[in-house]
């Protein structure tokens, strides 16, 4: 897929790495359209570059449906459908948590966007050598159980495992899901806001935001390129992380073209039944 001749949809193109991506796709000559809630310098600025967005509230249907309608217009056919919104909200215990936002935050997490995708994938380009190729992110959660985040944890789990099934059922896409790890971006205000209500991952938040550890965002984006532009057969259906996988090698490319299961949501320790019935 050579990138000057591509077209891209970026959903919260106004996040912060939905803007650096628009903008590092742009810059080498993609179509790049994209959407937006709330009006910022980050959406004035990629519309100075020509990079077209509509408005949409994640929290409303009639907005999606609206949007997506705008954007097949606008894009009537997109080789990278890239889903970039989260919210942590409502940080807290779930039995503090109101339970509407809770609802709400699952919408926005998971829902929605599956809503999306649903409206835009039967406009995507099936043409390349590659195939299109959606792009969603994952979280925290996946090997363990954070407090005081139930209602974002869930929704990326979920998403991890409709990159799974989305790739069982639909042969001519991929569909892949990348952990960011910890990037400096403004999702973590939310926790910051919250407080006491975070736990333990508020002083958390506060110190690696002020340490040299978090992801640079140079890093996503090359881990997104890499993703965009590998073959089926080593992504789709696949959760990927940008700061422990050694995406781009050859060594981990041939893992992933004999391991099928690989990085796909697992009970760990499923054949010690069968193990141990073999042995007695």
């Amino acid at each position: 897929m050579k990138k000057e001749d591509s077209a891209a949809i970026i959903i919260s193109a106004s996040s912060d790495i939905g803007t650096a991506m628009s903008r590092r796709w742009a810059a080498c000559g993609w179509n790049v359209f994209g959407t937006y809630r709330t009006k910022s310098e980050a959406v004035d600025e990629l519309d100075k570059h020509g990079i077209e967005l509509v408005y949409c509230d994640l929290s409303e249907p009639k907005s999606i449906v609206d949007a997506c309608s705008s954007l097949r217009t606008l894009c009537p056919q997109w080789d990278v459908l890239a889903v970039c919104p989260g919210t942590q909200e409502p940080v807290g215990p779930f039995i503090e948590c109101n339970f509407d936002e809770w609802e709400e935050s699952v919408g926005t997490n998971f829902t929605s966007q599956m809503r999306i995708i649903h409206e835009l994938l039967p406009s995507r380009c099936v043409n390349s050598a590659l195939g299109p190729c959606v792009l969603l992110f994952a979280g925290g959660g996946t090997n363990n159980a954070p407090v005081s985040y139930s209602a974002y944890v869930v929704s990326k789990i979920g998403l991890i495992k409709m990159c799974e099934l989305l790739d069982a059922e639909i042969s001519d896409t991929r569909f892949v899901i990348v952990g960011p790890g910890w990037v400096k971006t403004k999702i973590h205000n939310e926790t910051l806001s919250a407080g006491a209500r975070a736990g333990a991952n508020y002083q958390r938040t506060i110190d690696k935001l002020v340490s040299n550890e978090c992801t640079p965002m140079e890093q996503v984006l090359d881990c997104c390129d890499w993703l965009v532009n590998a073959p089926r057969e080593l992504i789709s259906g696949r959760n990927f992380s940008v700061v422990f996988d050694k995406w781009g090698s050859e060594e981990m490319e041939r893992r992933l073209a004999e391991e099928p299961n690989m990085y796909k949501l697992r009970r760990y320790g499923n054949d010690w039944l069968v193990k141990n019935e073999r042995v007695t």
